[in-house]
C-alpha cells in the first residue's frame, strides 16, 4: 500500500480572531510556550514519515517558510556570543532543500477549495491534511502517526474525531457512525455543522485528515456548502460507499487554538509539561486559586 508522502497545510486565513496580533504576524506563527503553533503540526506530519510539506499560503505569509530556514545573521551572532543552547533552538527546524513546497489559495473560498489549490503537489496518491489550528497534544502517540498506521491497516479515507459535548455539534463536521472496533469508526455520512439537534452522533472530526486523491476531482466541481465556501467534507461525503471512510478516535488531548481562550489553555497546559519552566507556572497557578 502507497505511504502518506504528502502533508497538506491550510494556512492561508488572515486570523482575525487574534487581532490586533494577527496584523503583522500570521496566526499560525503565535506561540504555545517557545514554538509557533506551525511548528508543532509540522512536527507531527515529521513524525509521521511525511516527505512533503505543501503549504497553502496567501499574501504576507513568508514569514511561516522563514521560519523553517536558515536565518543566517541569527546563526552568526548567536555563534560569536557563545549562546549554543540558543543556536541549537534556532537551527532545530530547519529542513532539508525542497521538503516545504509553497502555493498560494488568491481567495478564501473554504477549506476545501485550499485542499484543492494542492492539486498539482498532491498527484495521484494518498495525502494528510493538517489543520494548525488544532493542537492534538500526544507526544508518546503524535496524532498522524497513529493515523498512518492505521490506514495502513484500513486503506481508503481516514479522519480523526473525538467526542464533542451534544451543544457545540453545529461547530464541527459530524460523523454519522456505523460500526466500531476499537476506536475505530465506520463513517456511514458526514454532515457539515448540522443544525443544533440535528447531530447524527457527537463524533466530530478535528482537523486531521488521510485522503484518497479522487477527493481533488470532487472539490474541482464543488459547490458552495456552508458558510457559502467550498467545504471539504462535502467532498468527502461524497466518497462515503465509494471507498472505505473510517473515523480514528484521537487518544490526546485537543486545543482549539483558533479560539483565544483555547490558546491560551494550551500555553497553559504545555507549560505545565516542561520541566524547565512548569514548577514555576504550577505555583502561579496555585497562588492564585486560593
Amino acid at each position: 500500500m502507497t505511504s502518506v508522502r504528502t502533508a497538506v497545510f491550510p494556512i492561508a486565513g488572515k486570523g482575525t480572531r487574534f487581532l490586533p496580533a494577527t496584523k503583522a504576524v500570521p496566526k499560525e506563527m503565535l506561540p504555545v510556550v517557545d514554538k509557533p503553533l506551525l511548528q508543532y503540526a509540522v512536527e507531527e506530519a515529521l513524525a509521521a514519515g511525511v516527505e512533503r510539506l505543501v503549504f497553502v499560503t496567501a499574501q504576507g505569509k513568508g514569514a511561516m517558510e522563514d521560519h523553517f530556514d536558515i536565518a543566517y545573521e541569527l546563526v552568526e551572532t548567536l555563534r560569536a556570543k557563545g549562546k549554543t543552547a540558543e543556536l541549537a533552538a534556532a537551527s532545530d527546524m530547519v529542513l532539508d532543500p525542497g521538503r516545504i513546497l509553497s502555493v498560494r489559495q488568491p481567495q478564501a473560498l473554504g477549506l476545501g477549495h485550499a485542499v484543492w489549490c494542492a492539486r498539482h503537489v498532491i498527484g495521484n496518491e494518498p495525502f494528510a491534511v493538517l489543520l494548525p489550528d488544532e493542537l492534538l497534544w500526544n507526544p508518546a502517540n503524535p496524532a498522524l502517526a497513529e493515523m498512518v498506521d492505521a490506514h495502513a491497516r484500513l486503506g481508503g479515507n481516514l479522519i480523526s474525531v473525538l467526542e464533542v459535548p451534544a451543544e457545540h455539534t453545529h461547530r464541527y463536521g459530524i460523523v454519522s457512525p456505523g460500526t466500531t472496533d476499537g476506536l475505530i469508526t465506520e463513517v456511514r455520512a458526514l454532515v457539515e455543522k448540522p443544525a443544533q439537534g440535528t447531530a447524527p452522533s457527537r463524533l466530530a472530526a478535528i482537523g486531521r485528515y488521510i485522503l484518497q486523491p479522487e477527493v481533488i476531482g470532487l472539490l474541482a466541481d464543488a459547490q458552495s456548502g456552508a458558510g457559502g465556501e467550498i467545504q471539504l467534507t462535502d467532498a468527502m461525503a461524497r466518497l462515503i460507499g465509494k471507498q472505505p471512510f473510517h473515523a480514528l478516535t484521537f487518544t490526546g488531548e485537543r486545543f482549539d487554538c483558533g479560539d483565544k481562550a483555547g490558546h491560551i489553555t494550551a500555553n497553559i497546559a504545555l507549560a505545565l509539561a516542561r520541566p524547565d519552566i512548569g514548577p514555576v507556572v504550577a505555583d502561579w497557578l496555585r497562588a492564585r486559586s486560593l
